[in-house]
């Protein structure tokens, strides 16, 4: 199809109508020159289309579509094979439903294991991230569908997501950050990338030209188009001009004014806005071809839930099997305590939750295995309260059991879009039950739930222990097969577990100041700080058991690749994941003692040997010069590491690298805490000496304006708004108490005022949104005035826009 033709024939009006949503999660069509809508929705870990009218958060019920585990589980698998096959099945659900962009998969960086919205996201390292996040995006995308690596970028938190401003280093942005999304976009080429909530270093991230314009589309060669998170574009305008191409959703023809208006004005080149739209119609218009030919197929529901146990048993991560519990023994009878058991925490919550087309849980499927089962008892309330009865009762049969499976983990309350956690345990009454349950039986096999690291200080009061993460709709079933040796765990971390929070590198600065979050650890996040300053932890990345055992030998480096042979020296089948690491011996640049440059799944039989091939290239040596502005590498000998895991190296060697002869970037005696890796305490003047300026002034000031959020309502100068404020936050509370946030709720409590006009469907313009902020701050009259007068011009505005569907 002729996009330039098609862009020619459009009106000014036409053009600007177009870069806005027709509602929650369609684009706008418009049918005089052939161009027709195309479907949007949540699916990083599956399908996630409303049923029926959109709710304007977008929350509400959805098609039922098989629940695959999330990134954060499937991530443990470090299998990009599986990841594309899971893509497939993902596309194929996608298009049956006529949705033509699934909007995942998530890939930022697990910097904090607080993050809410970790179960959704990959890794602590931008490699694995990255190439796992293109496997995902090659499957979705080999059925026509087109995926859309998300939050572009630096989006690391939840709390106050909206209005927070990410003030980070060039090289830490590069190096880090950005890396996982440079891997997506080269190797897999989606056909788009969604812009996060943040600010990045002062500027909104979905009006960034530097990463839009600059990074994503010159460098990389980004051909596809960026799309707003819901509600992220600020200054829509400013968006369109640095590189981003649809807002979304719908304002209801507020936006399109405001674009007209530019062009007209003169503060927006036409043609820049032709390229725009050209850039945009070039992707959907392929898609919408594509997935016509295959919407309202149906697709074999048992075959995908098939797929999804697949997919959650080789992710299970074997922490712990003192004296060989696992797999259990033929004859022994065994409790099972806990309600996750019953009712299994299988996904996280907010915009990725699937309405699963069926799910299992251990106590429907334990009746299908050669398992001795004694009986089960609940052991804790879910919402964290005590209960001496079902503990009682727990106990009581744990005490009869040979072995006890004890179900125990996250909940619900504590991962979710919009929520960060504000600690590393488990709820206490969990804890309380394990150690009861551990004093009348010691053959105790902890099998988690949940999709981020946690603190484990009663890790001694279990035999085994073994982690499902979040596994989807048929984890139950997966879990039991790894439990009674079926399937041999594969799984190997994605992230480090610390043995307590405070060890973080992110801890210091994590979440935020007021608006900024100063992310002064630098490089040195996960493994990359633990591995430098020789830190312990409770488990290293890339960690996990299997029941076989591996020898590695006969090292063969050259600066391209590393090959050695893999046996498997135990007598079951089982696969490894032998991992590549890069320590730079050269002393020019400060760098983190071990970086992923590589890494292989390889399945062994029992007794069998293979050679293995990790291709490097240049790539693997670089790192970003913020004095050249460009990725160089420095001469010098590279130790390249061979492991099971970063601390668990088995085989080393040493290459000699010629690097591009580039100028040295810092005056390492003003960095000693970064050339040392000591990065706990890092002092103003030391981060102002890494970010190349001032620590730019992230504080609140009495008057708050529109890209603040409504959570700061509560030092509003108006009475009303602090009242608002009090409701909500009641509200949220309340919710919170009985175990199930409302959504709803917490979006709203932590979204920038602006975003009222970006959500509410048109029903709110920005000019009625400068009356509210009048009116919060305490210029009552004024505001209200400006509200109901914007009130009806927009009215107008809808009446125009809906004219033009």
């Amino acid at each position: 199809m002729d996009v330039k033709n098609i862009v020619q024939k459009m009106n000014l009006e036409e053009k600007c109508y177009l870069l806005s949503g027709k509602d929650f999660w369609q684009t706008r069509s418009v049918g005089r020159v052939g161009i027709s809508s195309v479907t949007l929705s949540d699916g990083p870990h599956g399908i996630r289309k409303q049923e029926g009218a959109s709710d304007q958060l977008g929350l509400n019920g959805s098609v039922p579509a098989t629940c695959f585990p999330t990134a954060a589980t499937i991530a443990n698998s470090w299998d990009p094979e599986l990841g594309e096959e899971i893509g497939t099945y993902l596309g194929t659900e996608a298009a049956s439903q006529d949705v033509c962009v699934l909007l995942g998969p998530g890939l930022n960086i697990k910097r904090s294991p607080l993050c809410g919205r970790n179960f959704e996201y990959f890794s602590e390292d931008p490699y694995l991230a990255g190439k796992m996040a293109a496997g995902y995006v090659k499957g979705i995308q080999s059925k026509g569908v087109g995926a859309c690596p998300k939050h572009f970028a630096v989006n690391s938190q939840e709390f106050r997501r909206m209005a927070s401003d990410s003030v980070l280093d060039e090289r830490t942005l590069r190096e880090i950050y950005l890396t996982g999304f440079e891997i997506v976009v080269k190797e897999a080429k989606p056909k788009s990338i969604m812009s996060s909530y943040n600010r990045v270093n002062g500027v909104y991230a979905n009006e960034n030209e530097h990463l839009l314009q600059e990074i994503l589309r010159d460098e990389w060669g980004f051909d596809g188009f960026v799309v707003s998170d819901w509600g992220a574009s600020n200054d829509h305008t400013a968006g369109v001009a640095a590189g981003s191409h649809l807002e979304m959703p719908t304002t209801g023809g507020d936006s399109d004014e405001e674009l007209l208006s530019a062009v007209k004005s003169g503060k927006l080149d036409e043609k820049l806005l032709d390229q725009r739209v050209e850039e945009l119609l070039s992707a959907i218009l392929s898609l919408r071809e594509a997935v016509d030919k295959n919407k309202g197929k149906r697709f074999d529901i048992e075959k995908h839930h098939a797929m999804a146990r697949k997919a959650a048993e080789q992710s299970i991560v074997l922490l712990k099997n003192e004296n060989h519990i696992l797999p259990l023994k033929e004859g022994k009878k065994v409790a099972v305590v806990g309600d996750f058991a019953k009712t299994p925490r299988y996904q996280g919550a907010g915009s990725s939750v699937v309405n699963p087309t069926r799910l299992d849980s251990t106590m429907d499927v334990i009746g299908n295995f050669p398992i001795e089962f004694l009986g089960f008892a609940a052991g804790y309330r879910r919402t964290g309260e005590a209960d001496a009865g079902l503990v009682k009762e727990a106990s009581d049969l744990a005490a009869r059991a040979d072995v006890v499976l004890l179900y125990i983990g996250l909940d619900e309350i504590s991962e979710s879009e919009g929520l960060d956690r504000s600690h590393m345990r488990i709820p206490d009454n969990q804890i309380k039950l394990l150690e009861k349950i551990a004093s009348v039986n010691r053959h105790v096999v902890a099998v988690l739930s949940g999709g981020s690291s946690i603190e484990m200080p009663w890790i001694n009061k279990c035999e085994a222990v073994v982690h499902g993460y979040l596994s989807g709709q048929a984890g139950a079933a997966a879990m039991l097969n790894v439990i009674i040796g079926k399937v041999n765990p594969s799984g190997k971390l994605n992230e480090t577990y610390p043995l307590k929070y405070e060890d973080i590198p992110s801890a210091p600065y994590f979440p935020a100041k007021e608006r900024s979050a100063e992310y002064r650890e630098g490089l040195y996040v996960g493994y990359r700080y633990f591995e430098t300053v020789g830190k312990p932890v409770l488990f290293p990345f890339g960690f996990g058991l299997s029941y076989t055992t591996f020898r590695y030998s006969n090292l063969k480096l050259s600066e391209k690749k590393a090959v050695f042979d893999l046996t498997n020296t135990g007598d079951r089948d089982g696969a490894e994941v032998a991992q590549l690491y890069i320590s730079a011996k050269c002393d020019g640049v400060y760098r983190p003692r071990k970086e992923l440059k590589g890494f292989r799944k390889i399945f062994l039989n029992a007794g069998e040997t293979r050679t293995v091939e990790i291709p490097l290239n240049r790539d693997a040596f670089r790192y970003f010069n913020v004095k050249t502005n460009q990725f160089e590498i420095e001469s010098g000998k590279y130790e390249i590491l061979i492991g099971a895991s970063a601390t668990d190296i088995r085989l080393s060697g040493t290459v000699d690298v010629v690097g591009t002869n580039a100028p040295l970037p810092y005056d390492m005696a003003q960095l000693r805490n970064y050339a040392s890796g000591d990065i706990t305490h890092i002092s103003d003047k030391e981060f102002e000496t890494l970010l190349g300026h001032k620590i730019p002034n992230g504080h609140w000031s009495g008057k708050l304006d529109r890209n603040d959020a409504i959570c700061q309502m509560y030092y509003a100068k108006s009475a009303p708004a602090r009242l608002v404020y009090k409701i909500m936050t009641k509200i949220l509370n309340n919710s919170m108490a009985k175990g199930k946030p409302d959504l709803n709720i917490m979006f709203i409590y932590n979204m920038p005022f602006r975003a009222i006009g970006k959500m509410a469907g048109g029903m709110c313009s920005q000019e009625m949104v400068d009356g509210i902020m009048r009116i919060v701050n305490g210029h009552f009259f004024r505001g209200l005035g400006q509200v109901i007068g914007g009130f009806f011009r927009q009215r107008k505005v809808m009446k125009k826009a809906n004219k033009m569907k």
